[in-house]
């Protein structure tokens, strides 16, 4: 049995320079000609680590979740990143998180000393992970969506030595794509909908379990309308360069966006989760509620994170393009994660070292579950140690 270790806690503080147009993050974090990132570090008293895991998410905080804790309770040194957008992603670009992340590997192995790095993408931080890697090792980008330039190619960054896709989707463009109400017709009236395409609607005459015919039609018209938007926010991009003044971005809203039918009929990619339920409670609430996918943006931000067709955080697109070791683990009952995404990832993945693991019952958040939370745990350790990318103990 592994041994329980007491955990230390330290705050961690990084600053690089950056020089921006104009500036999308709010107060000190990214303003004054440079970027300040914020991250907690975990380290076991006493027990010294070649190796550093890493949690980062584009847009959240992963201290408070039990893995990287537990991940520390066992002796490895854990550290969960914020980047410049953590708790605020209306205007995420996603290239700039890729440099955040950056940062943080390189100072892991320059000034920690850490001899490897080992990136756990959980759920949204999955695709992140994997996108990362693929520009560590084959860098590309040099622009955002919206043409604005961002050196990703030329800043260096420092391959990570494995990766670990937990209870993670594609991308946060696939989740959308997936779960956005298609029955939204006029996007400055939100109430104007097909009825025909309206899952909560109890007048559509498509009720589940659905028909191949209906949800044909139905992703058909959510991938429509992401596009849409796609090329509204193109087009207003557009439009701002040719004025010519000081206004050079546009936020806006997305209404209705939670609207997958997987979470009404537990049919359609079948797992252990829960009907009518999703990781943020009621998913006919969620659709039209504050913290619904992609609900506030910006043209720019749509574009880098959102858009099916242009996000550099496409996690299938770029599994392809990286070989670093890969552990894909799948929570057979996450209420957030589509089932078909995690298998999908594997599958495309080009590393000649890849494995796949399911926790069966597991749910996105492991609430409730300590037993399958262990087991999680005992799966990445063991893959981890087999690897010599982490002590035994």
């Amino acid at each position: 049995m592994t041994q329980a270790f007491d955990i230390q806690t330290e705050w961690v503080h990084l600053q690089y320079e950056e020089r921006a147009t104009f500036t999308e993050t709010y107060g000190f974090a990214g303003n004054q000609g440079a970027v300040n990132l914020e991250g907690i570090r975990f380290s076991p008293k006493g027990h010294a680590s070649d190796t550093l895991m890493v949690f980062m998410h584009p847009a959240s905080t992963l201290q408070l979740l039990p893995v990287p804790r537990a991940m520390a309770a066992t002796s490895a040194h854990v550290l969960c990143a914020g980047s410049r957008y953590q708790r605020n992603d209306a205007a995420l670009i996603m290239e700039k998180v890729l440099l955040d992340l950056g940062a943080y590997i390189r100072h892991a192995k320059e000034v920690w000393g850490y001899k490897y790095v080992v990136l756990v993408g959980w759920s949204g931080g999955g695709a992140l992970a994997v996108s990362y890697q693929a520009e560590a090792e084959n860098p590309s980008v040099t622009r955002t969506p919206a043409g604005d330039p961002v050196n990703v190619k030329g800043a260096s960054l420092i391959p990570a030595d494995a990766i670990i896709y937990q209870a993670a989707h594609l991308s946060r463009a696939h989740l959308l794509a997936e779960a956005i109400d298609p029955s939204v017709r006029d996007e400055a009236n939100p109430d104007d909908r097909d009825v025909g395409l309206d899952i909560y609607d109890p007048r559509n005459p498509n009720q589940p379990p659905y028909s191949q015919e209906f949800m044909a039609r139905y992703r058909a018209a959510q991938l429509a309308r992401m596009r849409r938007i796609t090329s509204w926010a193109k087009a207003k991009l557009q439009e701002l360069k040719e004025r010519g003044t000081g206004e050079m971005e546009r936020p806006f809203i997305v209404h209705r966006t939670l609207a997958d039918p997987r979470f009404l009929d537990p049919s359609l990619d079948p797992n252990g989760r829960k009907p009518r339920w999703c990781y943020m409670g009621n998913p006919e609430t969620v659709n039209t509620g504050p913290v619904g996918l992609a609900r506030f943006t910006t043209l720019r931000s749509w574009l880098s994170q959102w858009s099916i067709d242009d996000s550099c955080g496409n996690g299938l697109e770029n599994a392809k393009r990286m070989r670093a070791p890969l552990l894909v683990i799948e929570n057979s009952a996450d209420d957030a994660v589509p089932q078909t995404h995690p298998t999908m990832l594997f599958e495309a993945a080009a590393s000649a070292d890849k494995t796949f693991e399911v926790v069966k019952g597991a749910t996105h958040y492991y609430a409730g579950q300590p037993e399958l939370l262990k087991e999680a745990i005992a799966l990445i350790r063991d893959w981890l140690v087999r690897r010599k990318l982490l002590e035994t103990t």
